[in-house]
């Protein structure tokens, strides 16, 4: 089993910025694949990128490309969501998952973990 935990959420003014964090734990040895996504209130999950344990590459959402970065440092099993120029419109629980597949994973069952999700409040 893999264990994840989220945070780094908060309450941050519009332009403002926050990085998250996903520690992972357990058996993280045959984690290939890290991945973020968001859930909004009334809105379906939505994904936000993902990074390649091992090899570091990385794929990011268009509708974040350009504010959000995603990063991770593996000796300290953990991946990192950076998140520029906020909009009220990204106000939503943030989650981190881990996937044993090194493939394009954009679809949230694509994912056998998952962290609680934090909050993200941007405020107008």
């Amino acid at each position: 089993q893999v264990q994840l935990v989220e945070s780094g959420g908060g309450l941050v003014q519009a332009g403002g910025s926050l990085r998250l964090s996903c520690a992972a734990s357990g058996r993280t040895f045959n984690i290939y694949t890290m991945g973020w996504f968001r859930q909004a209130p009334g809105k379906e999950r939505e994904f936000l990128g993902l990074i390649r344990w091992t090899v570091g590459t990385i794929n990011t959402a268009d509708s974040v490309k350009g504010r959000f970065t995603i990063s991770r440092d593996r000796a300290k099993n953990t991946a990192y969501l950076q998140m520029n120029s906020l909009k009220p419109e990204d106000t939503a629980v943030y989650y981190c998952a881990a996937s044993h597949s090194a493939n394009y994973l954009p679809k949230e069952d694509e994912y056998a973990y998952w962290g609680q999700g934090t909050q993200v409040t941007v405020s107008s």
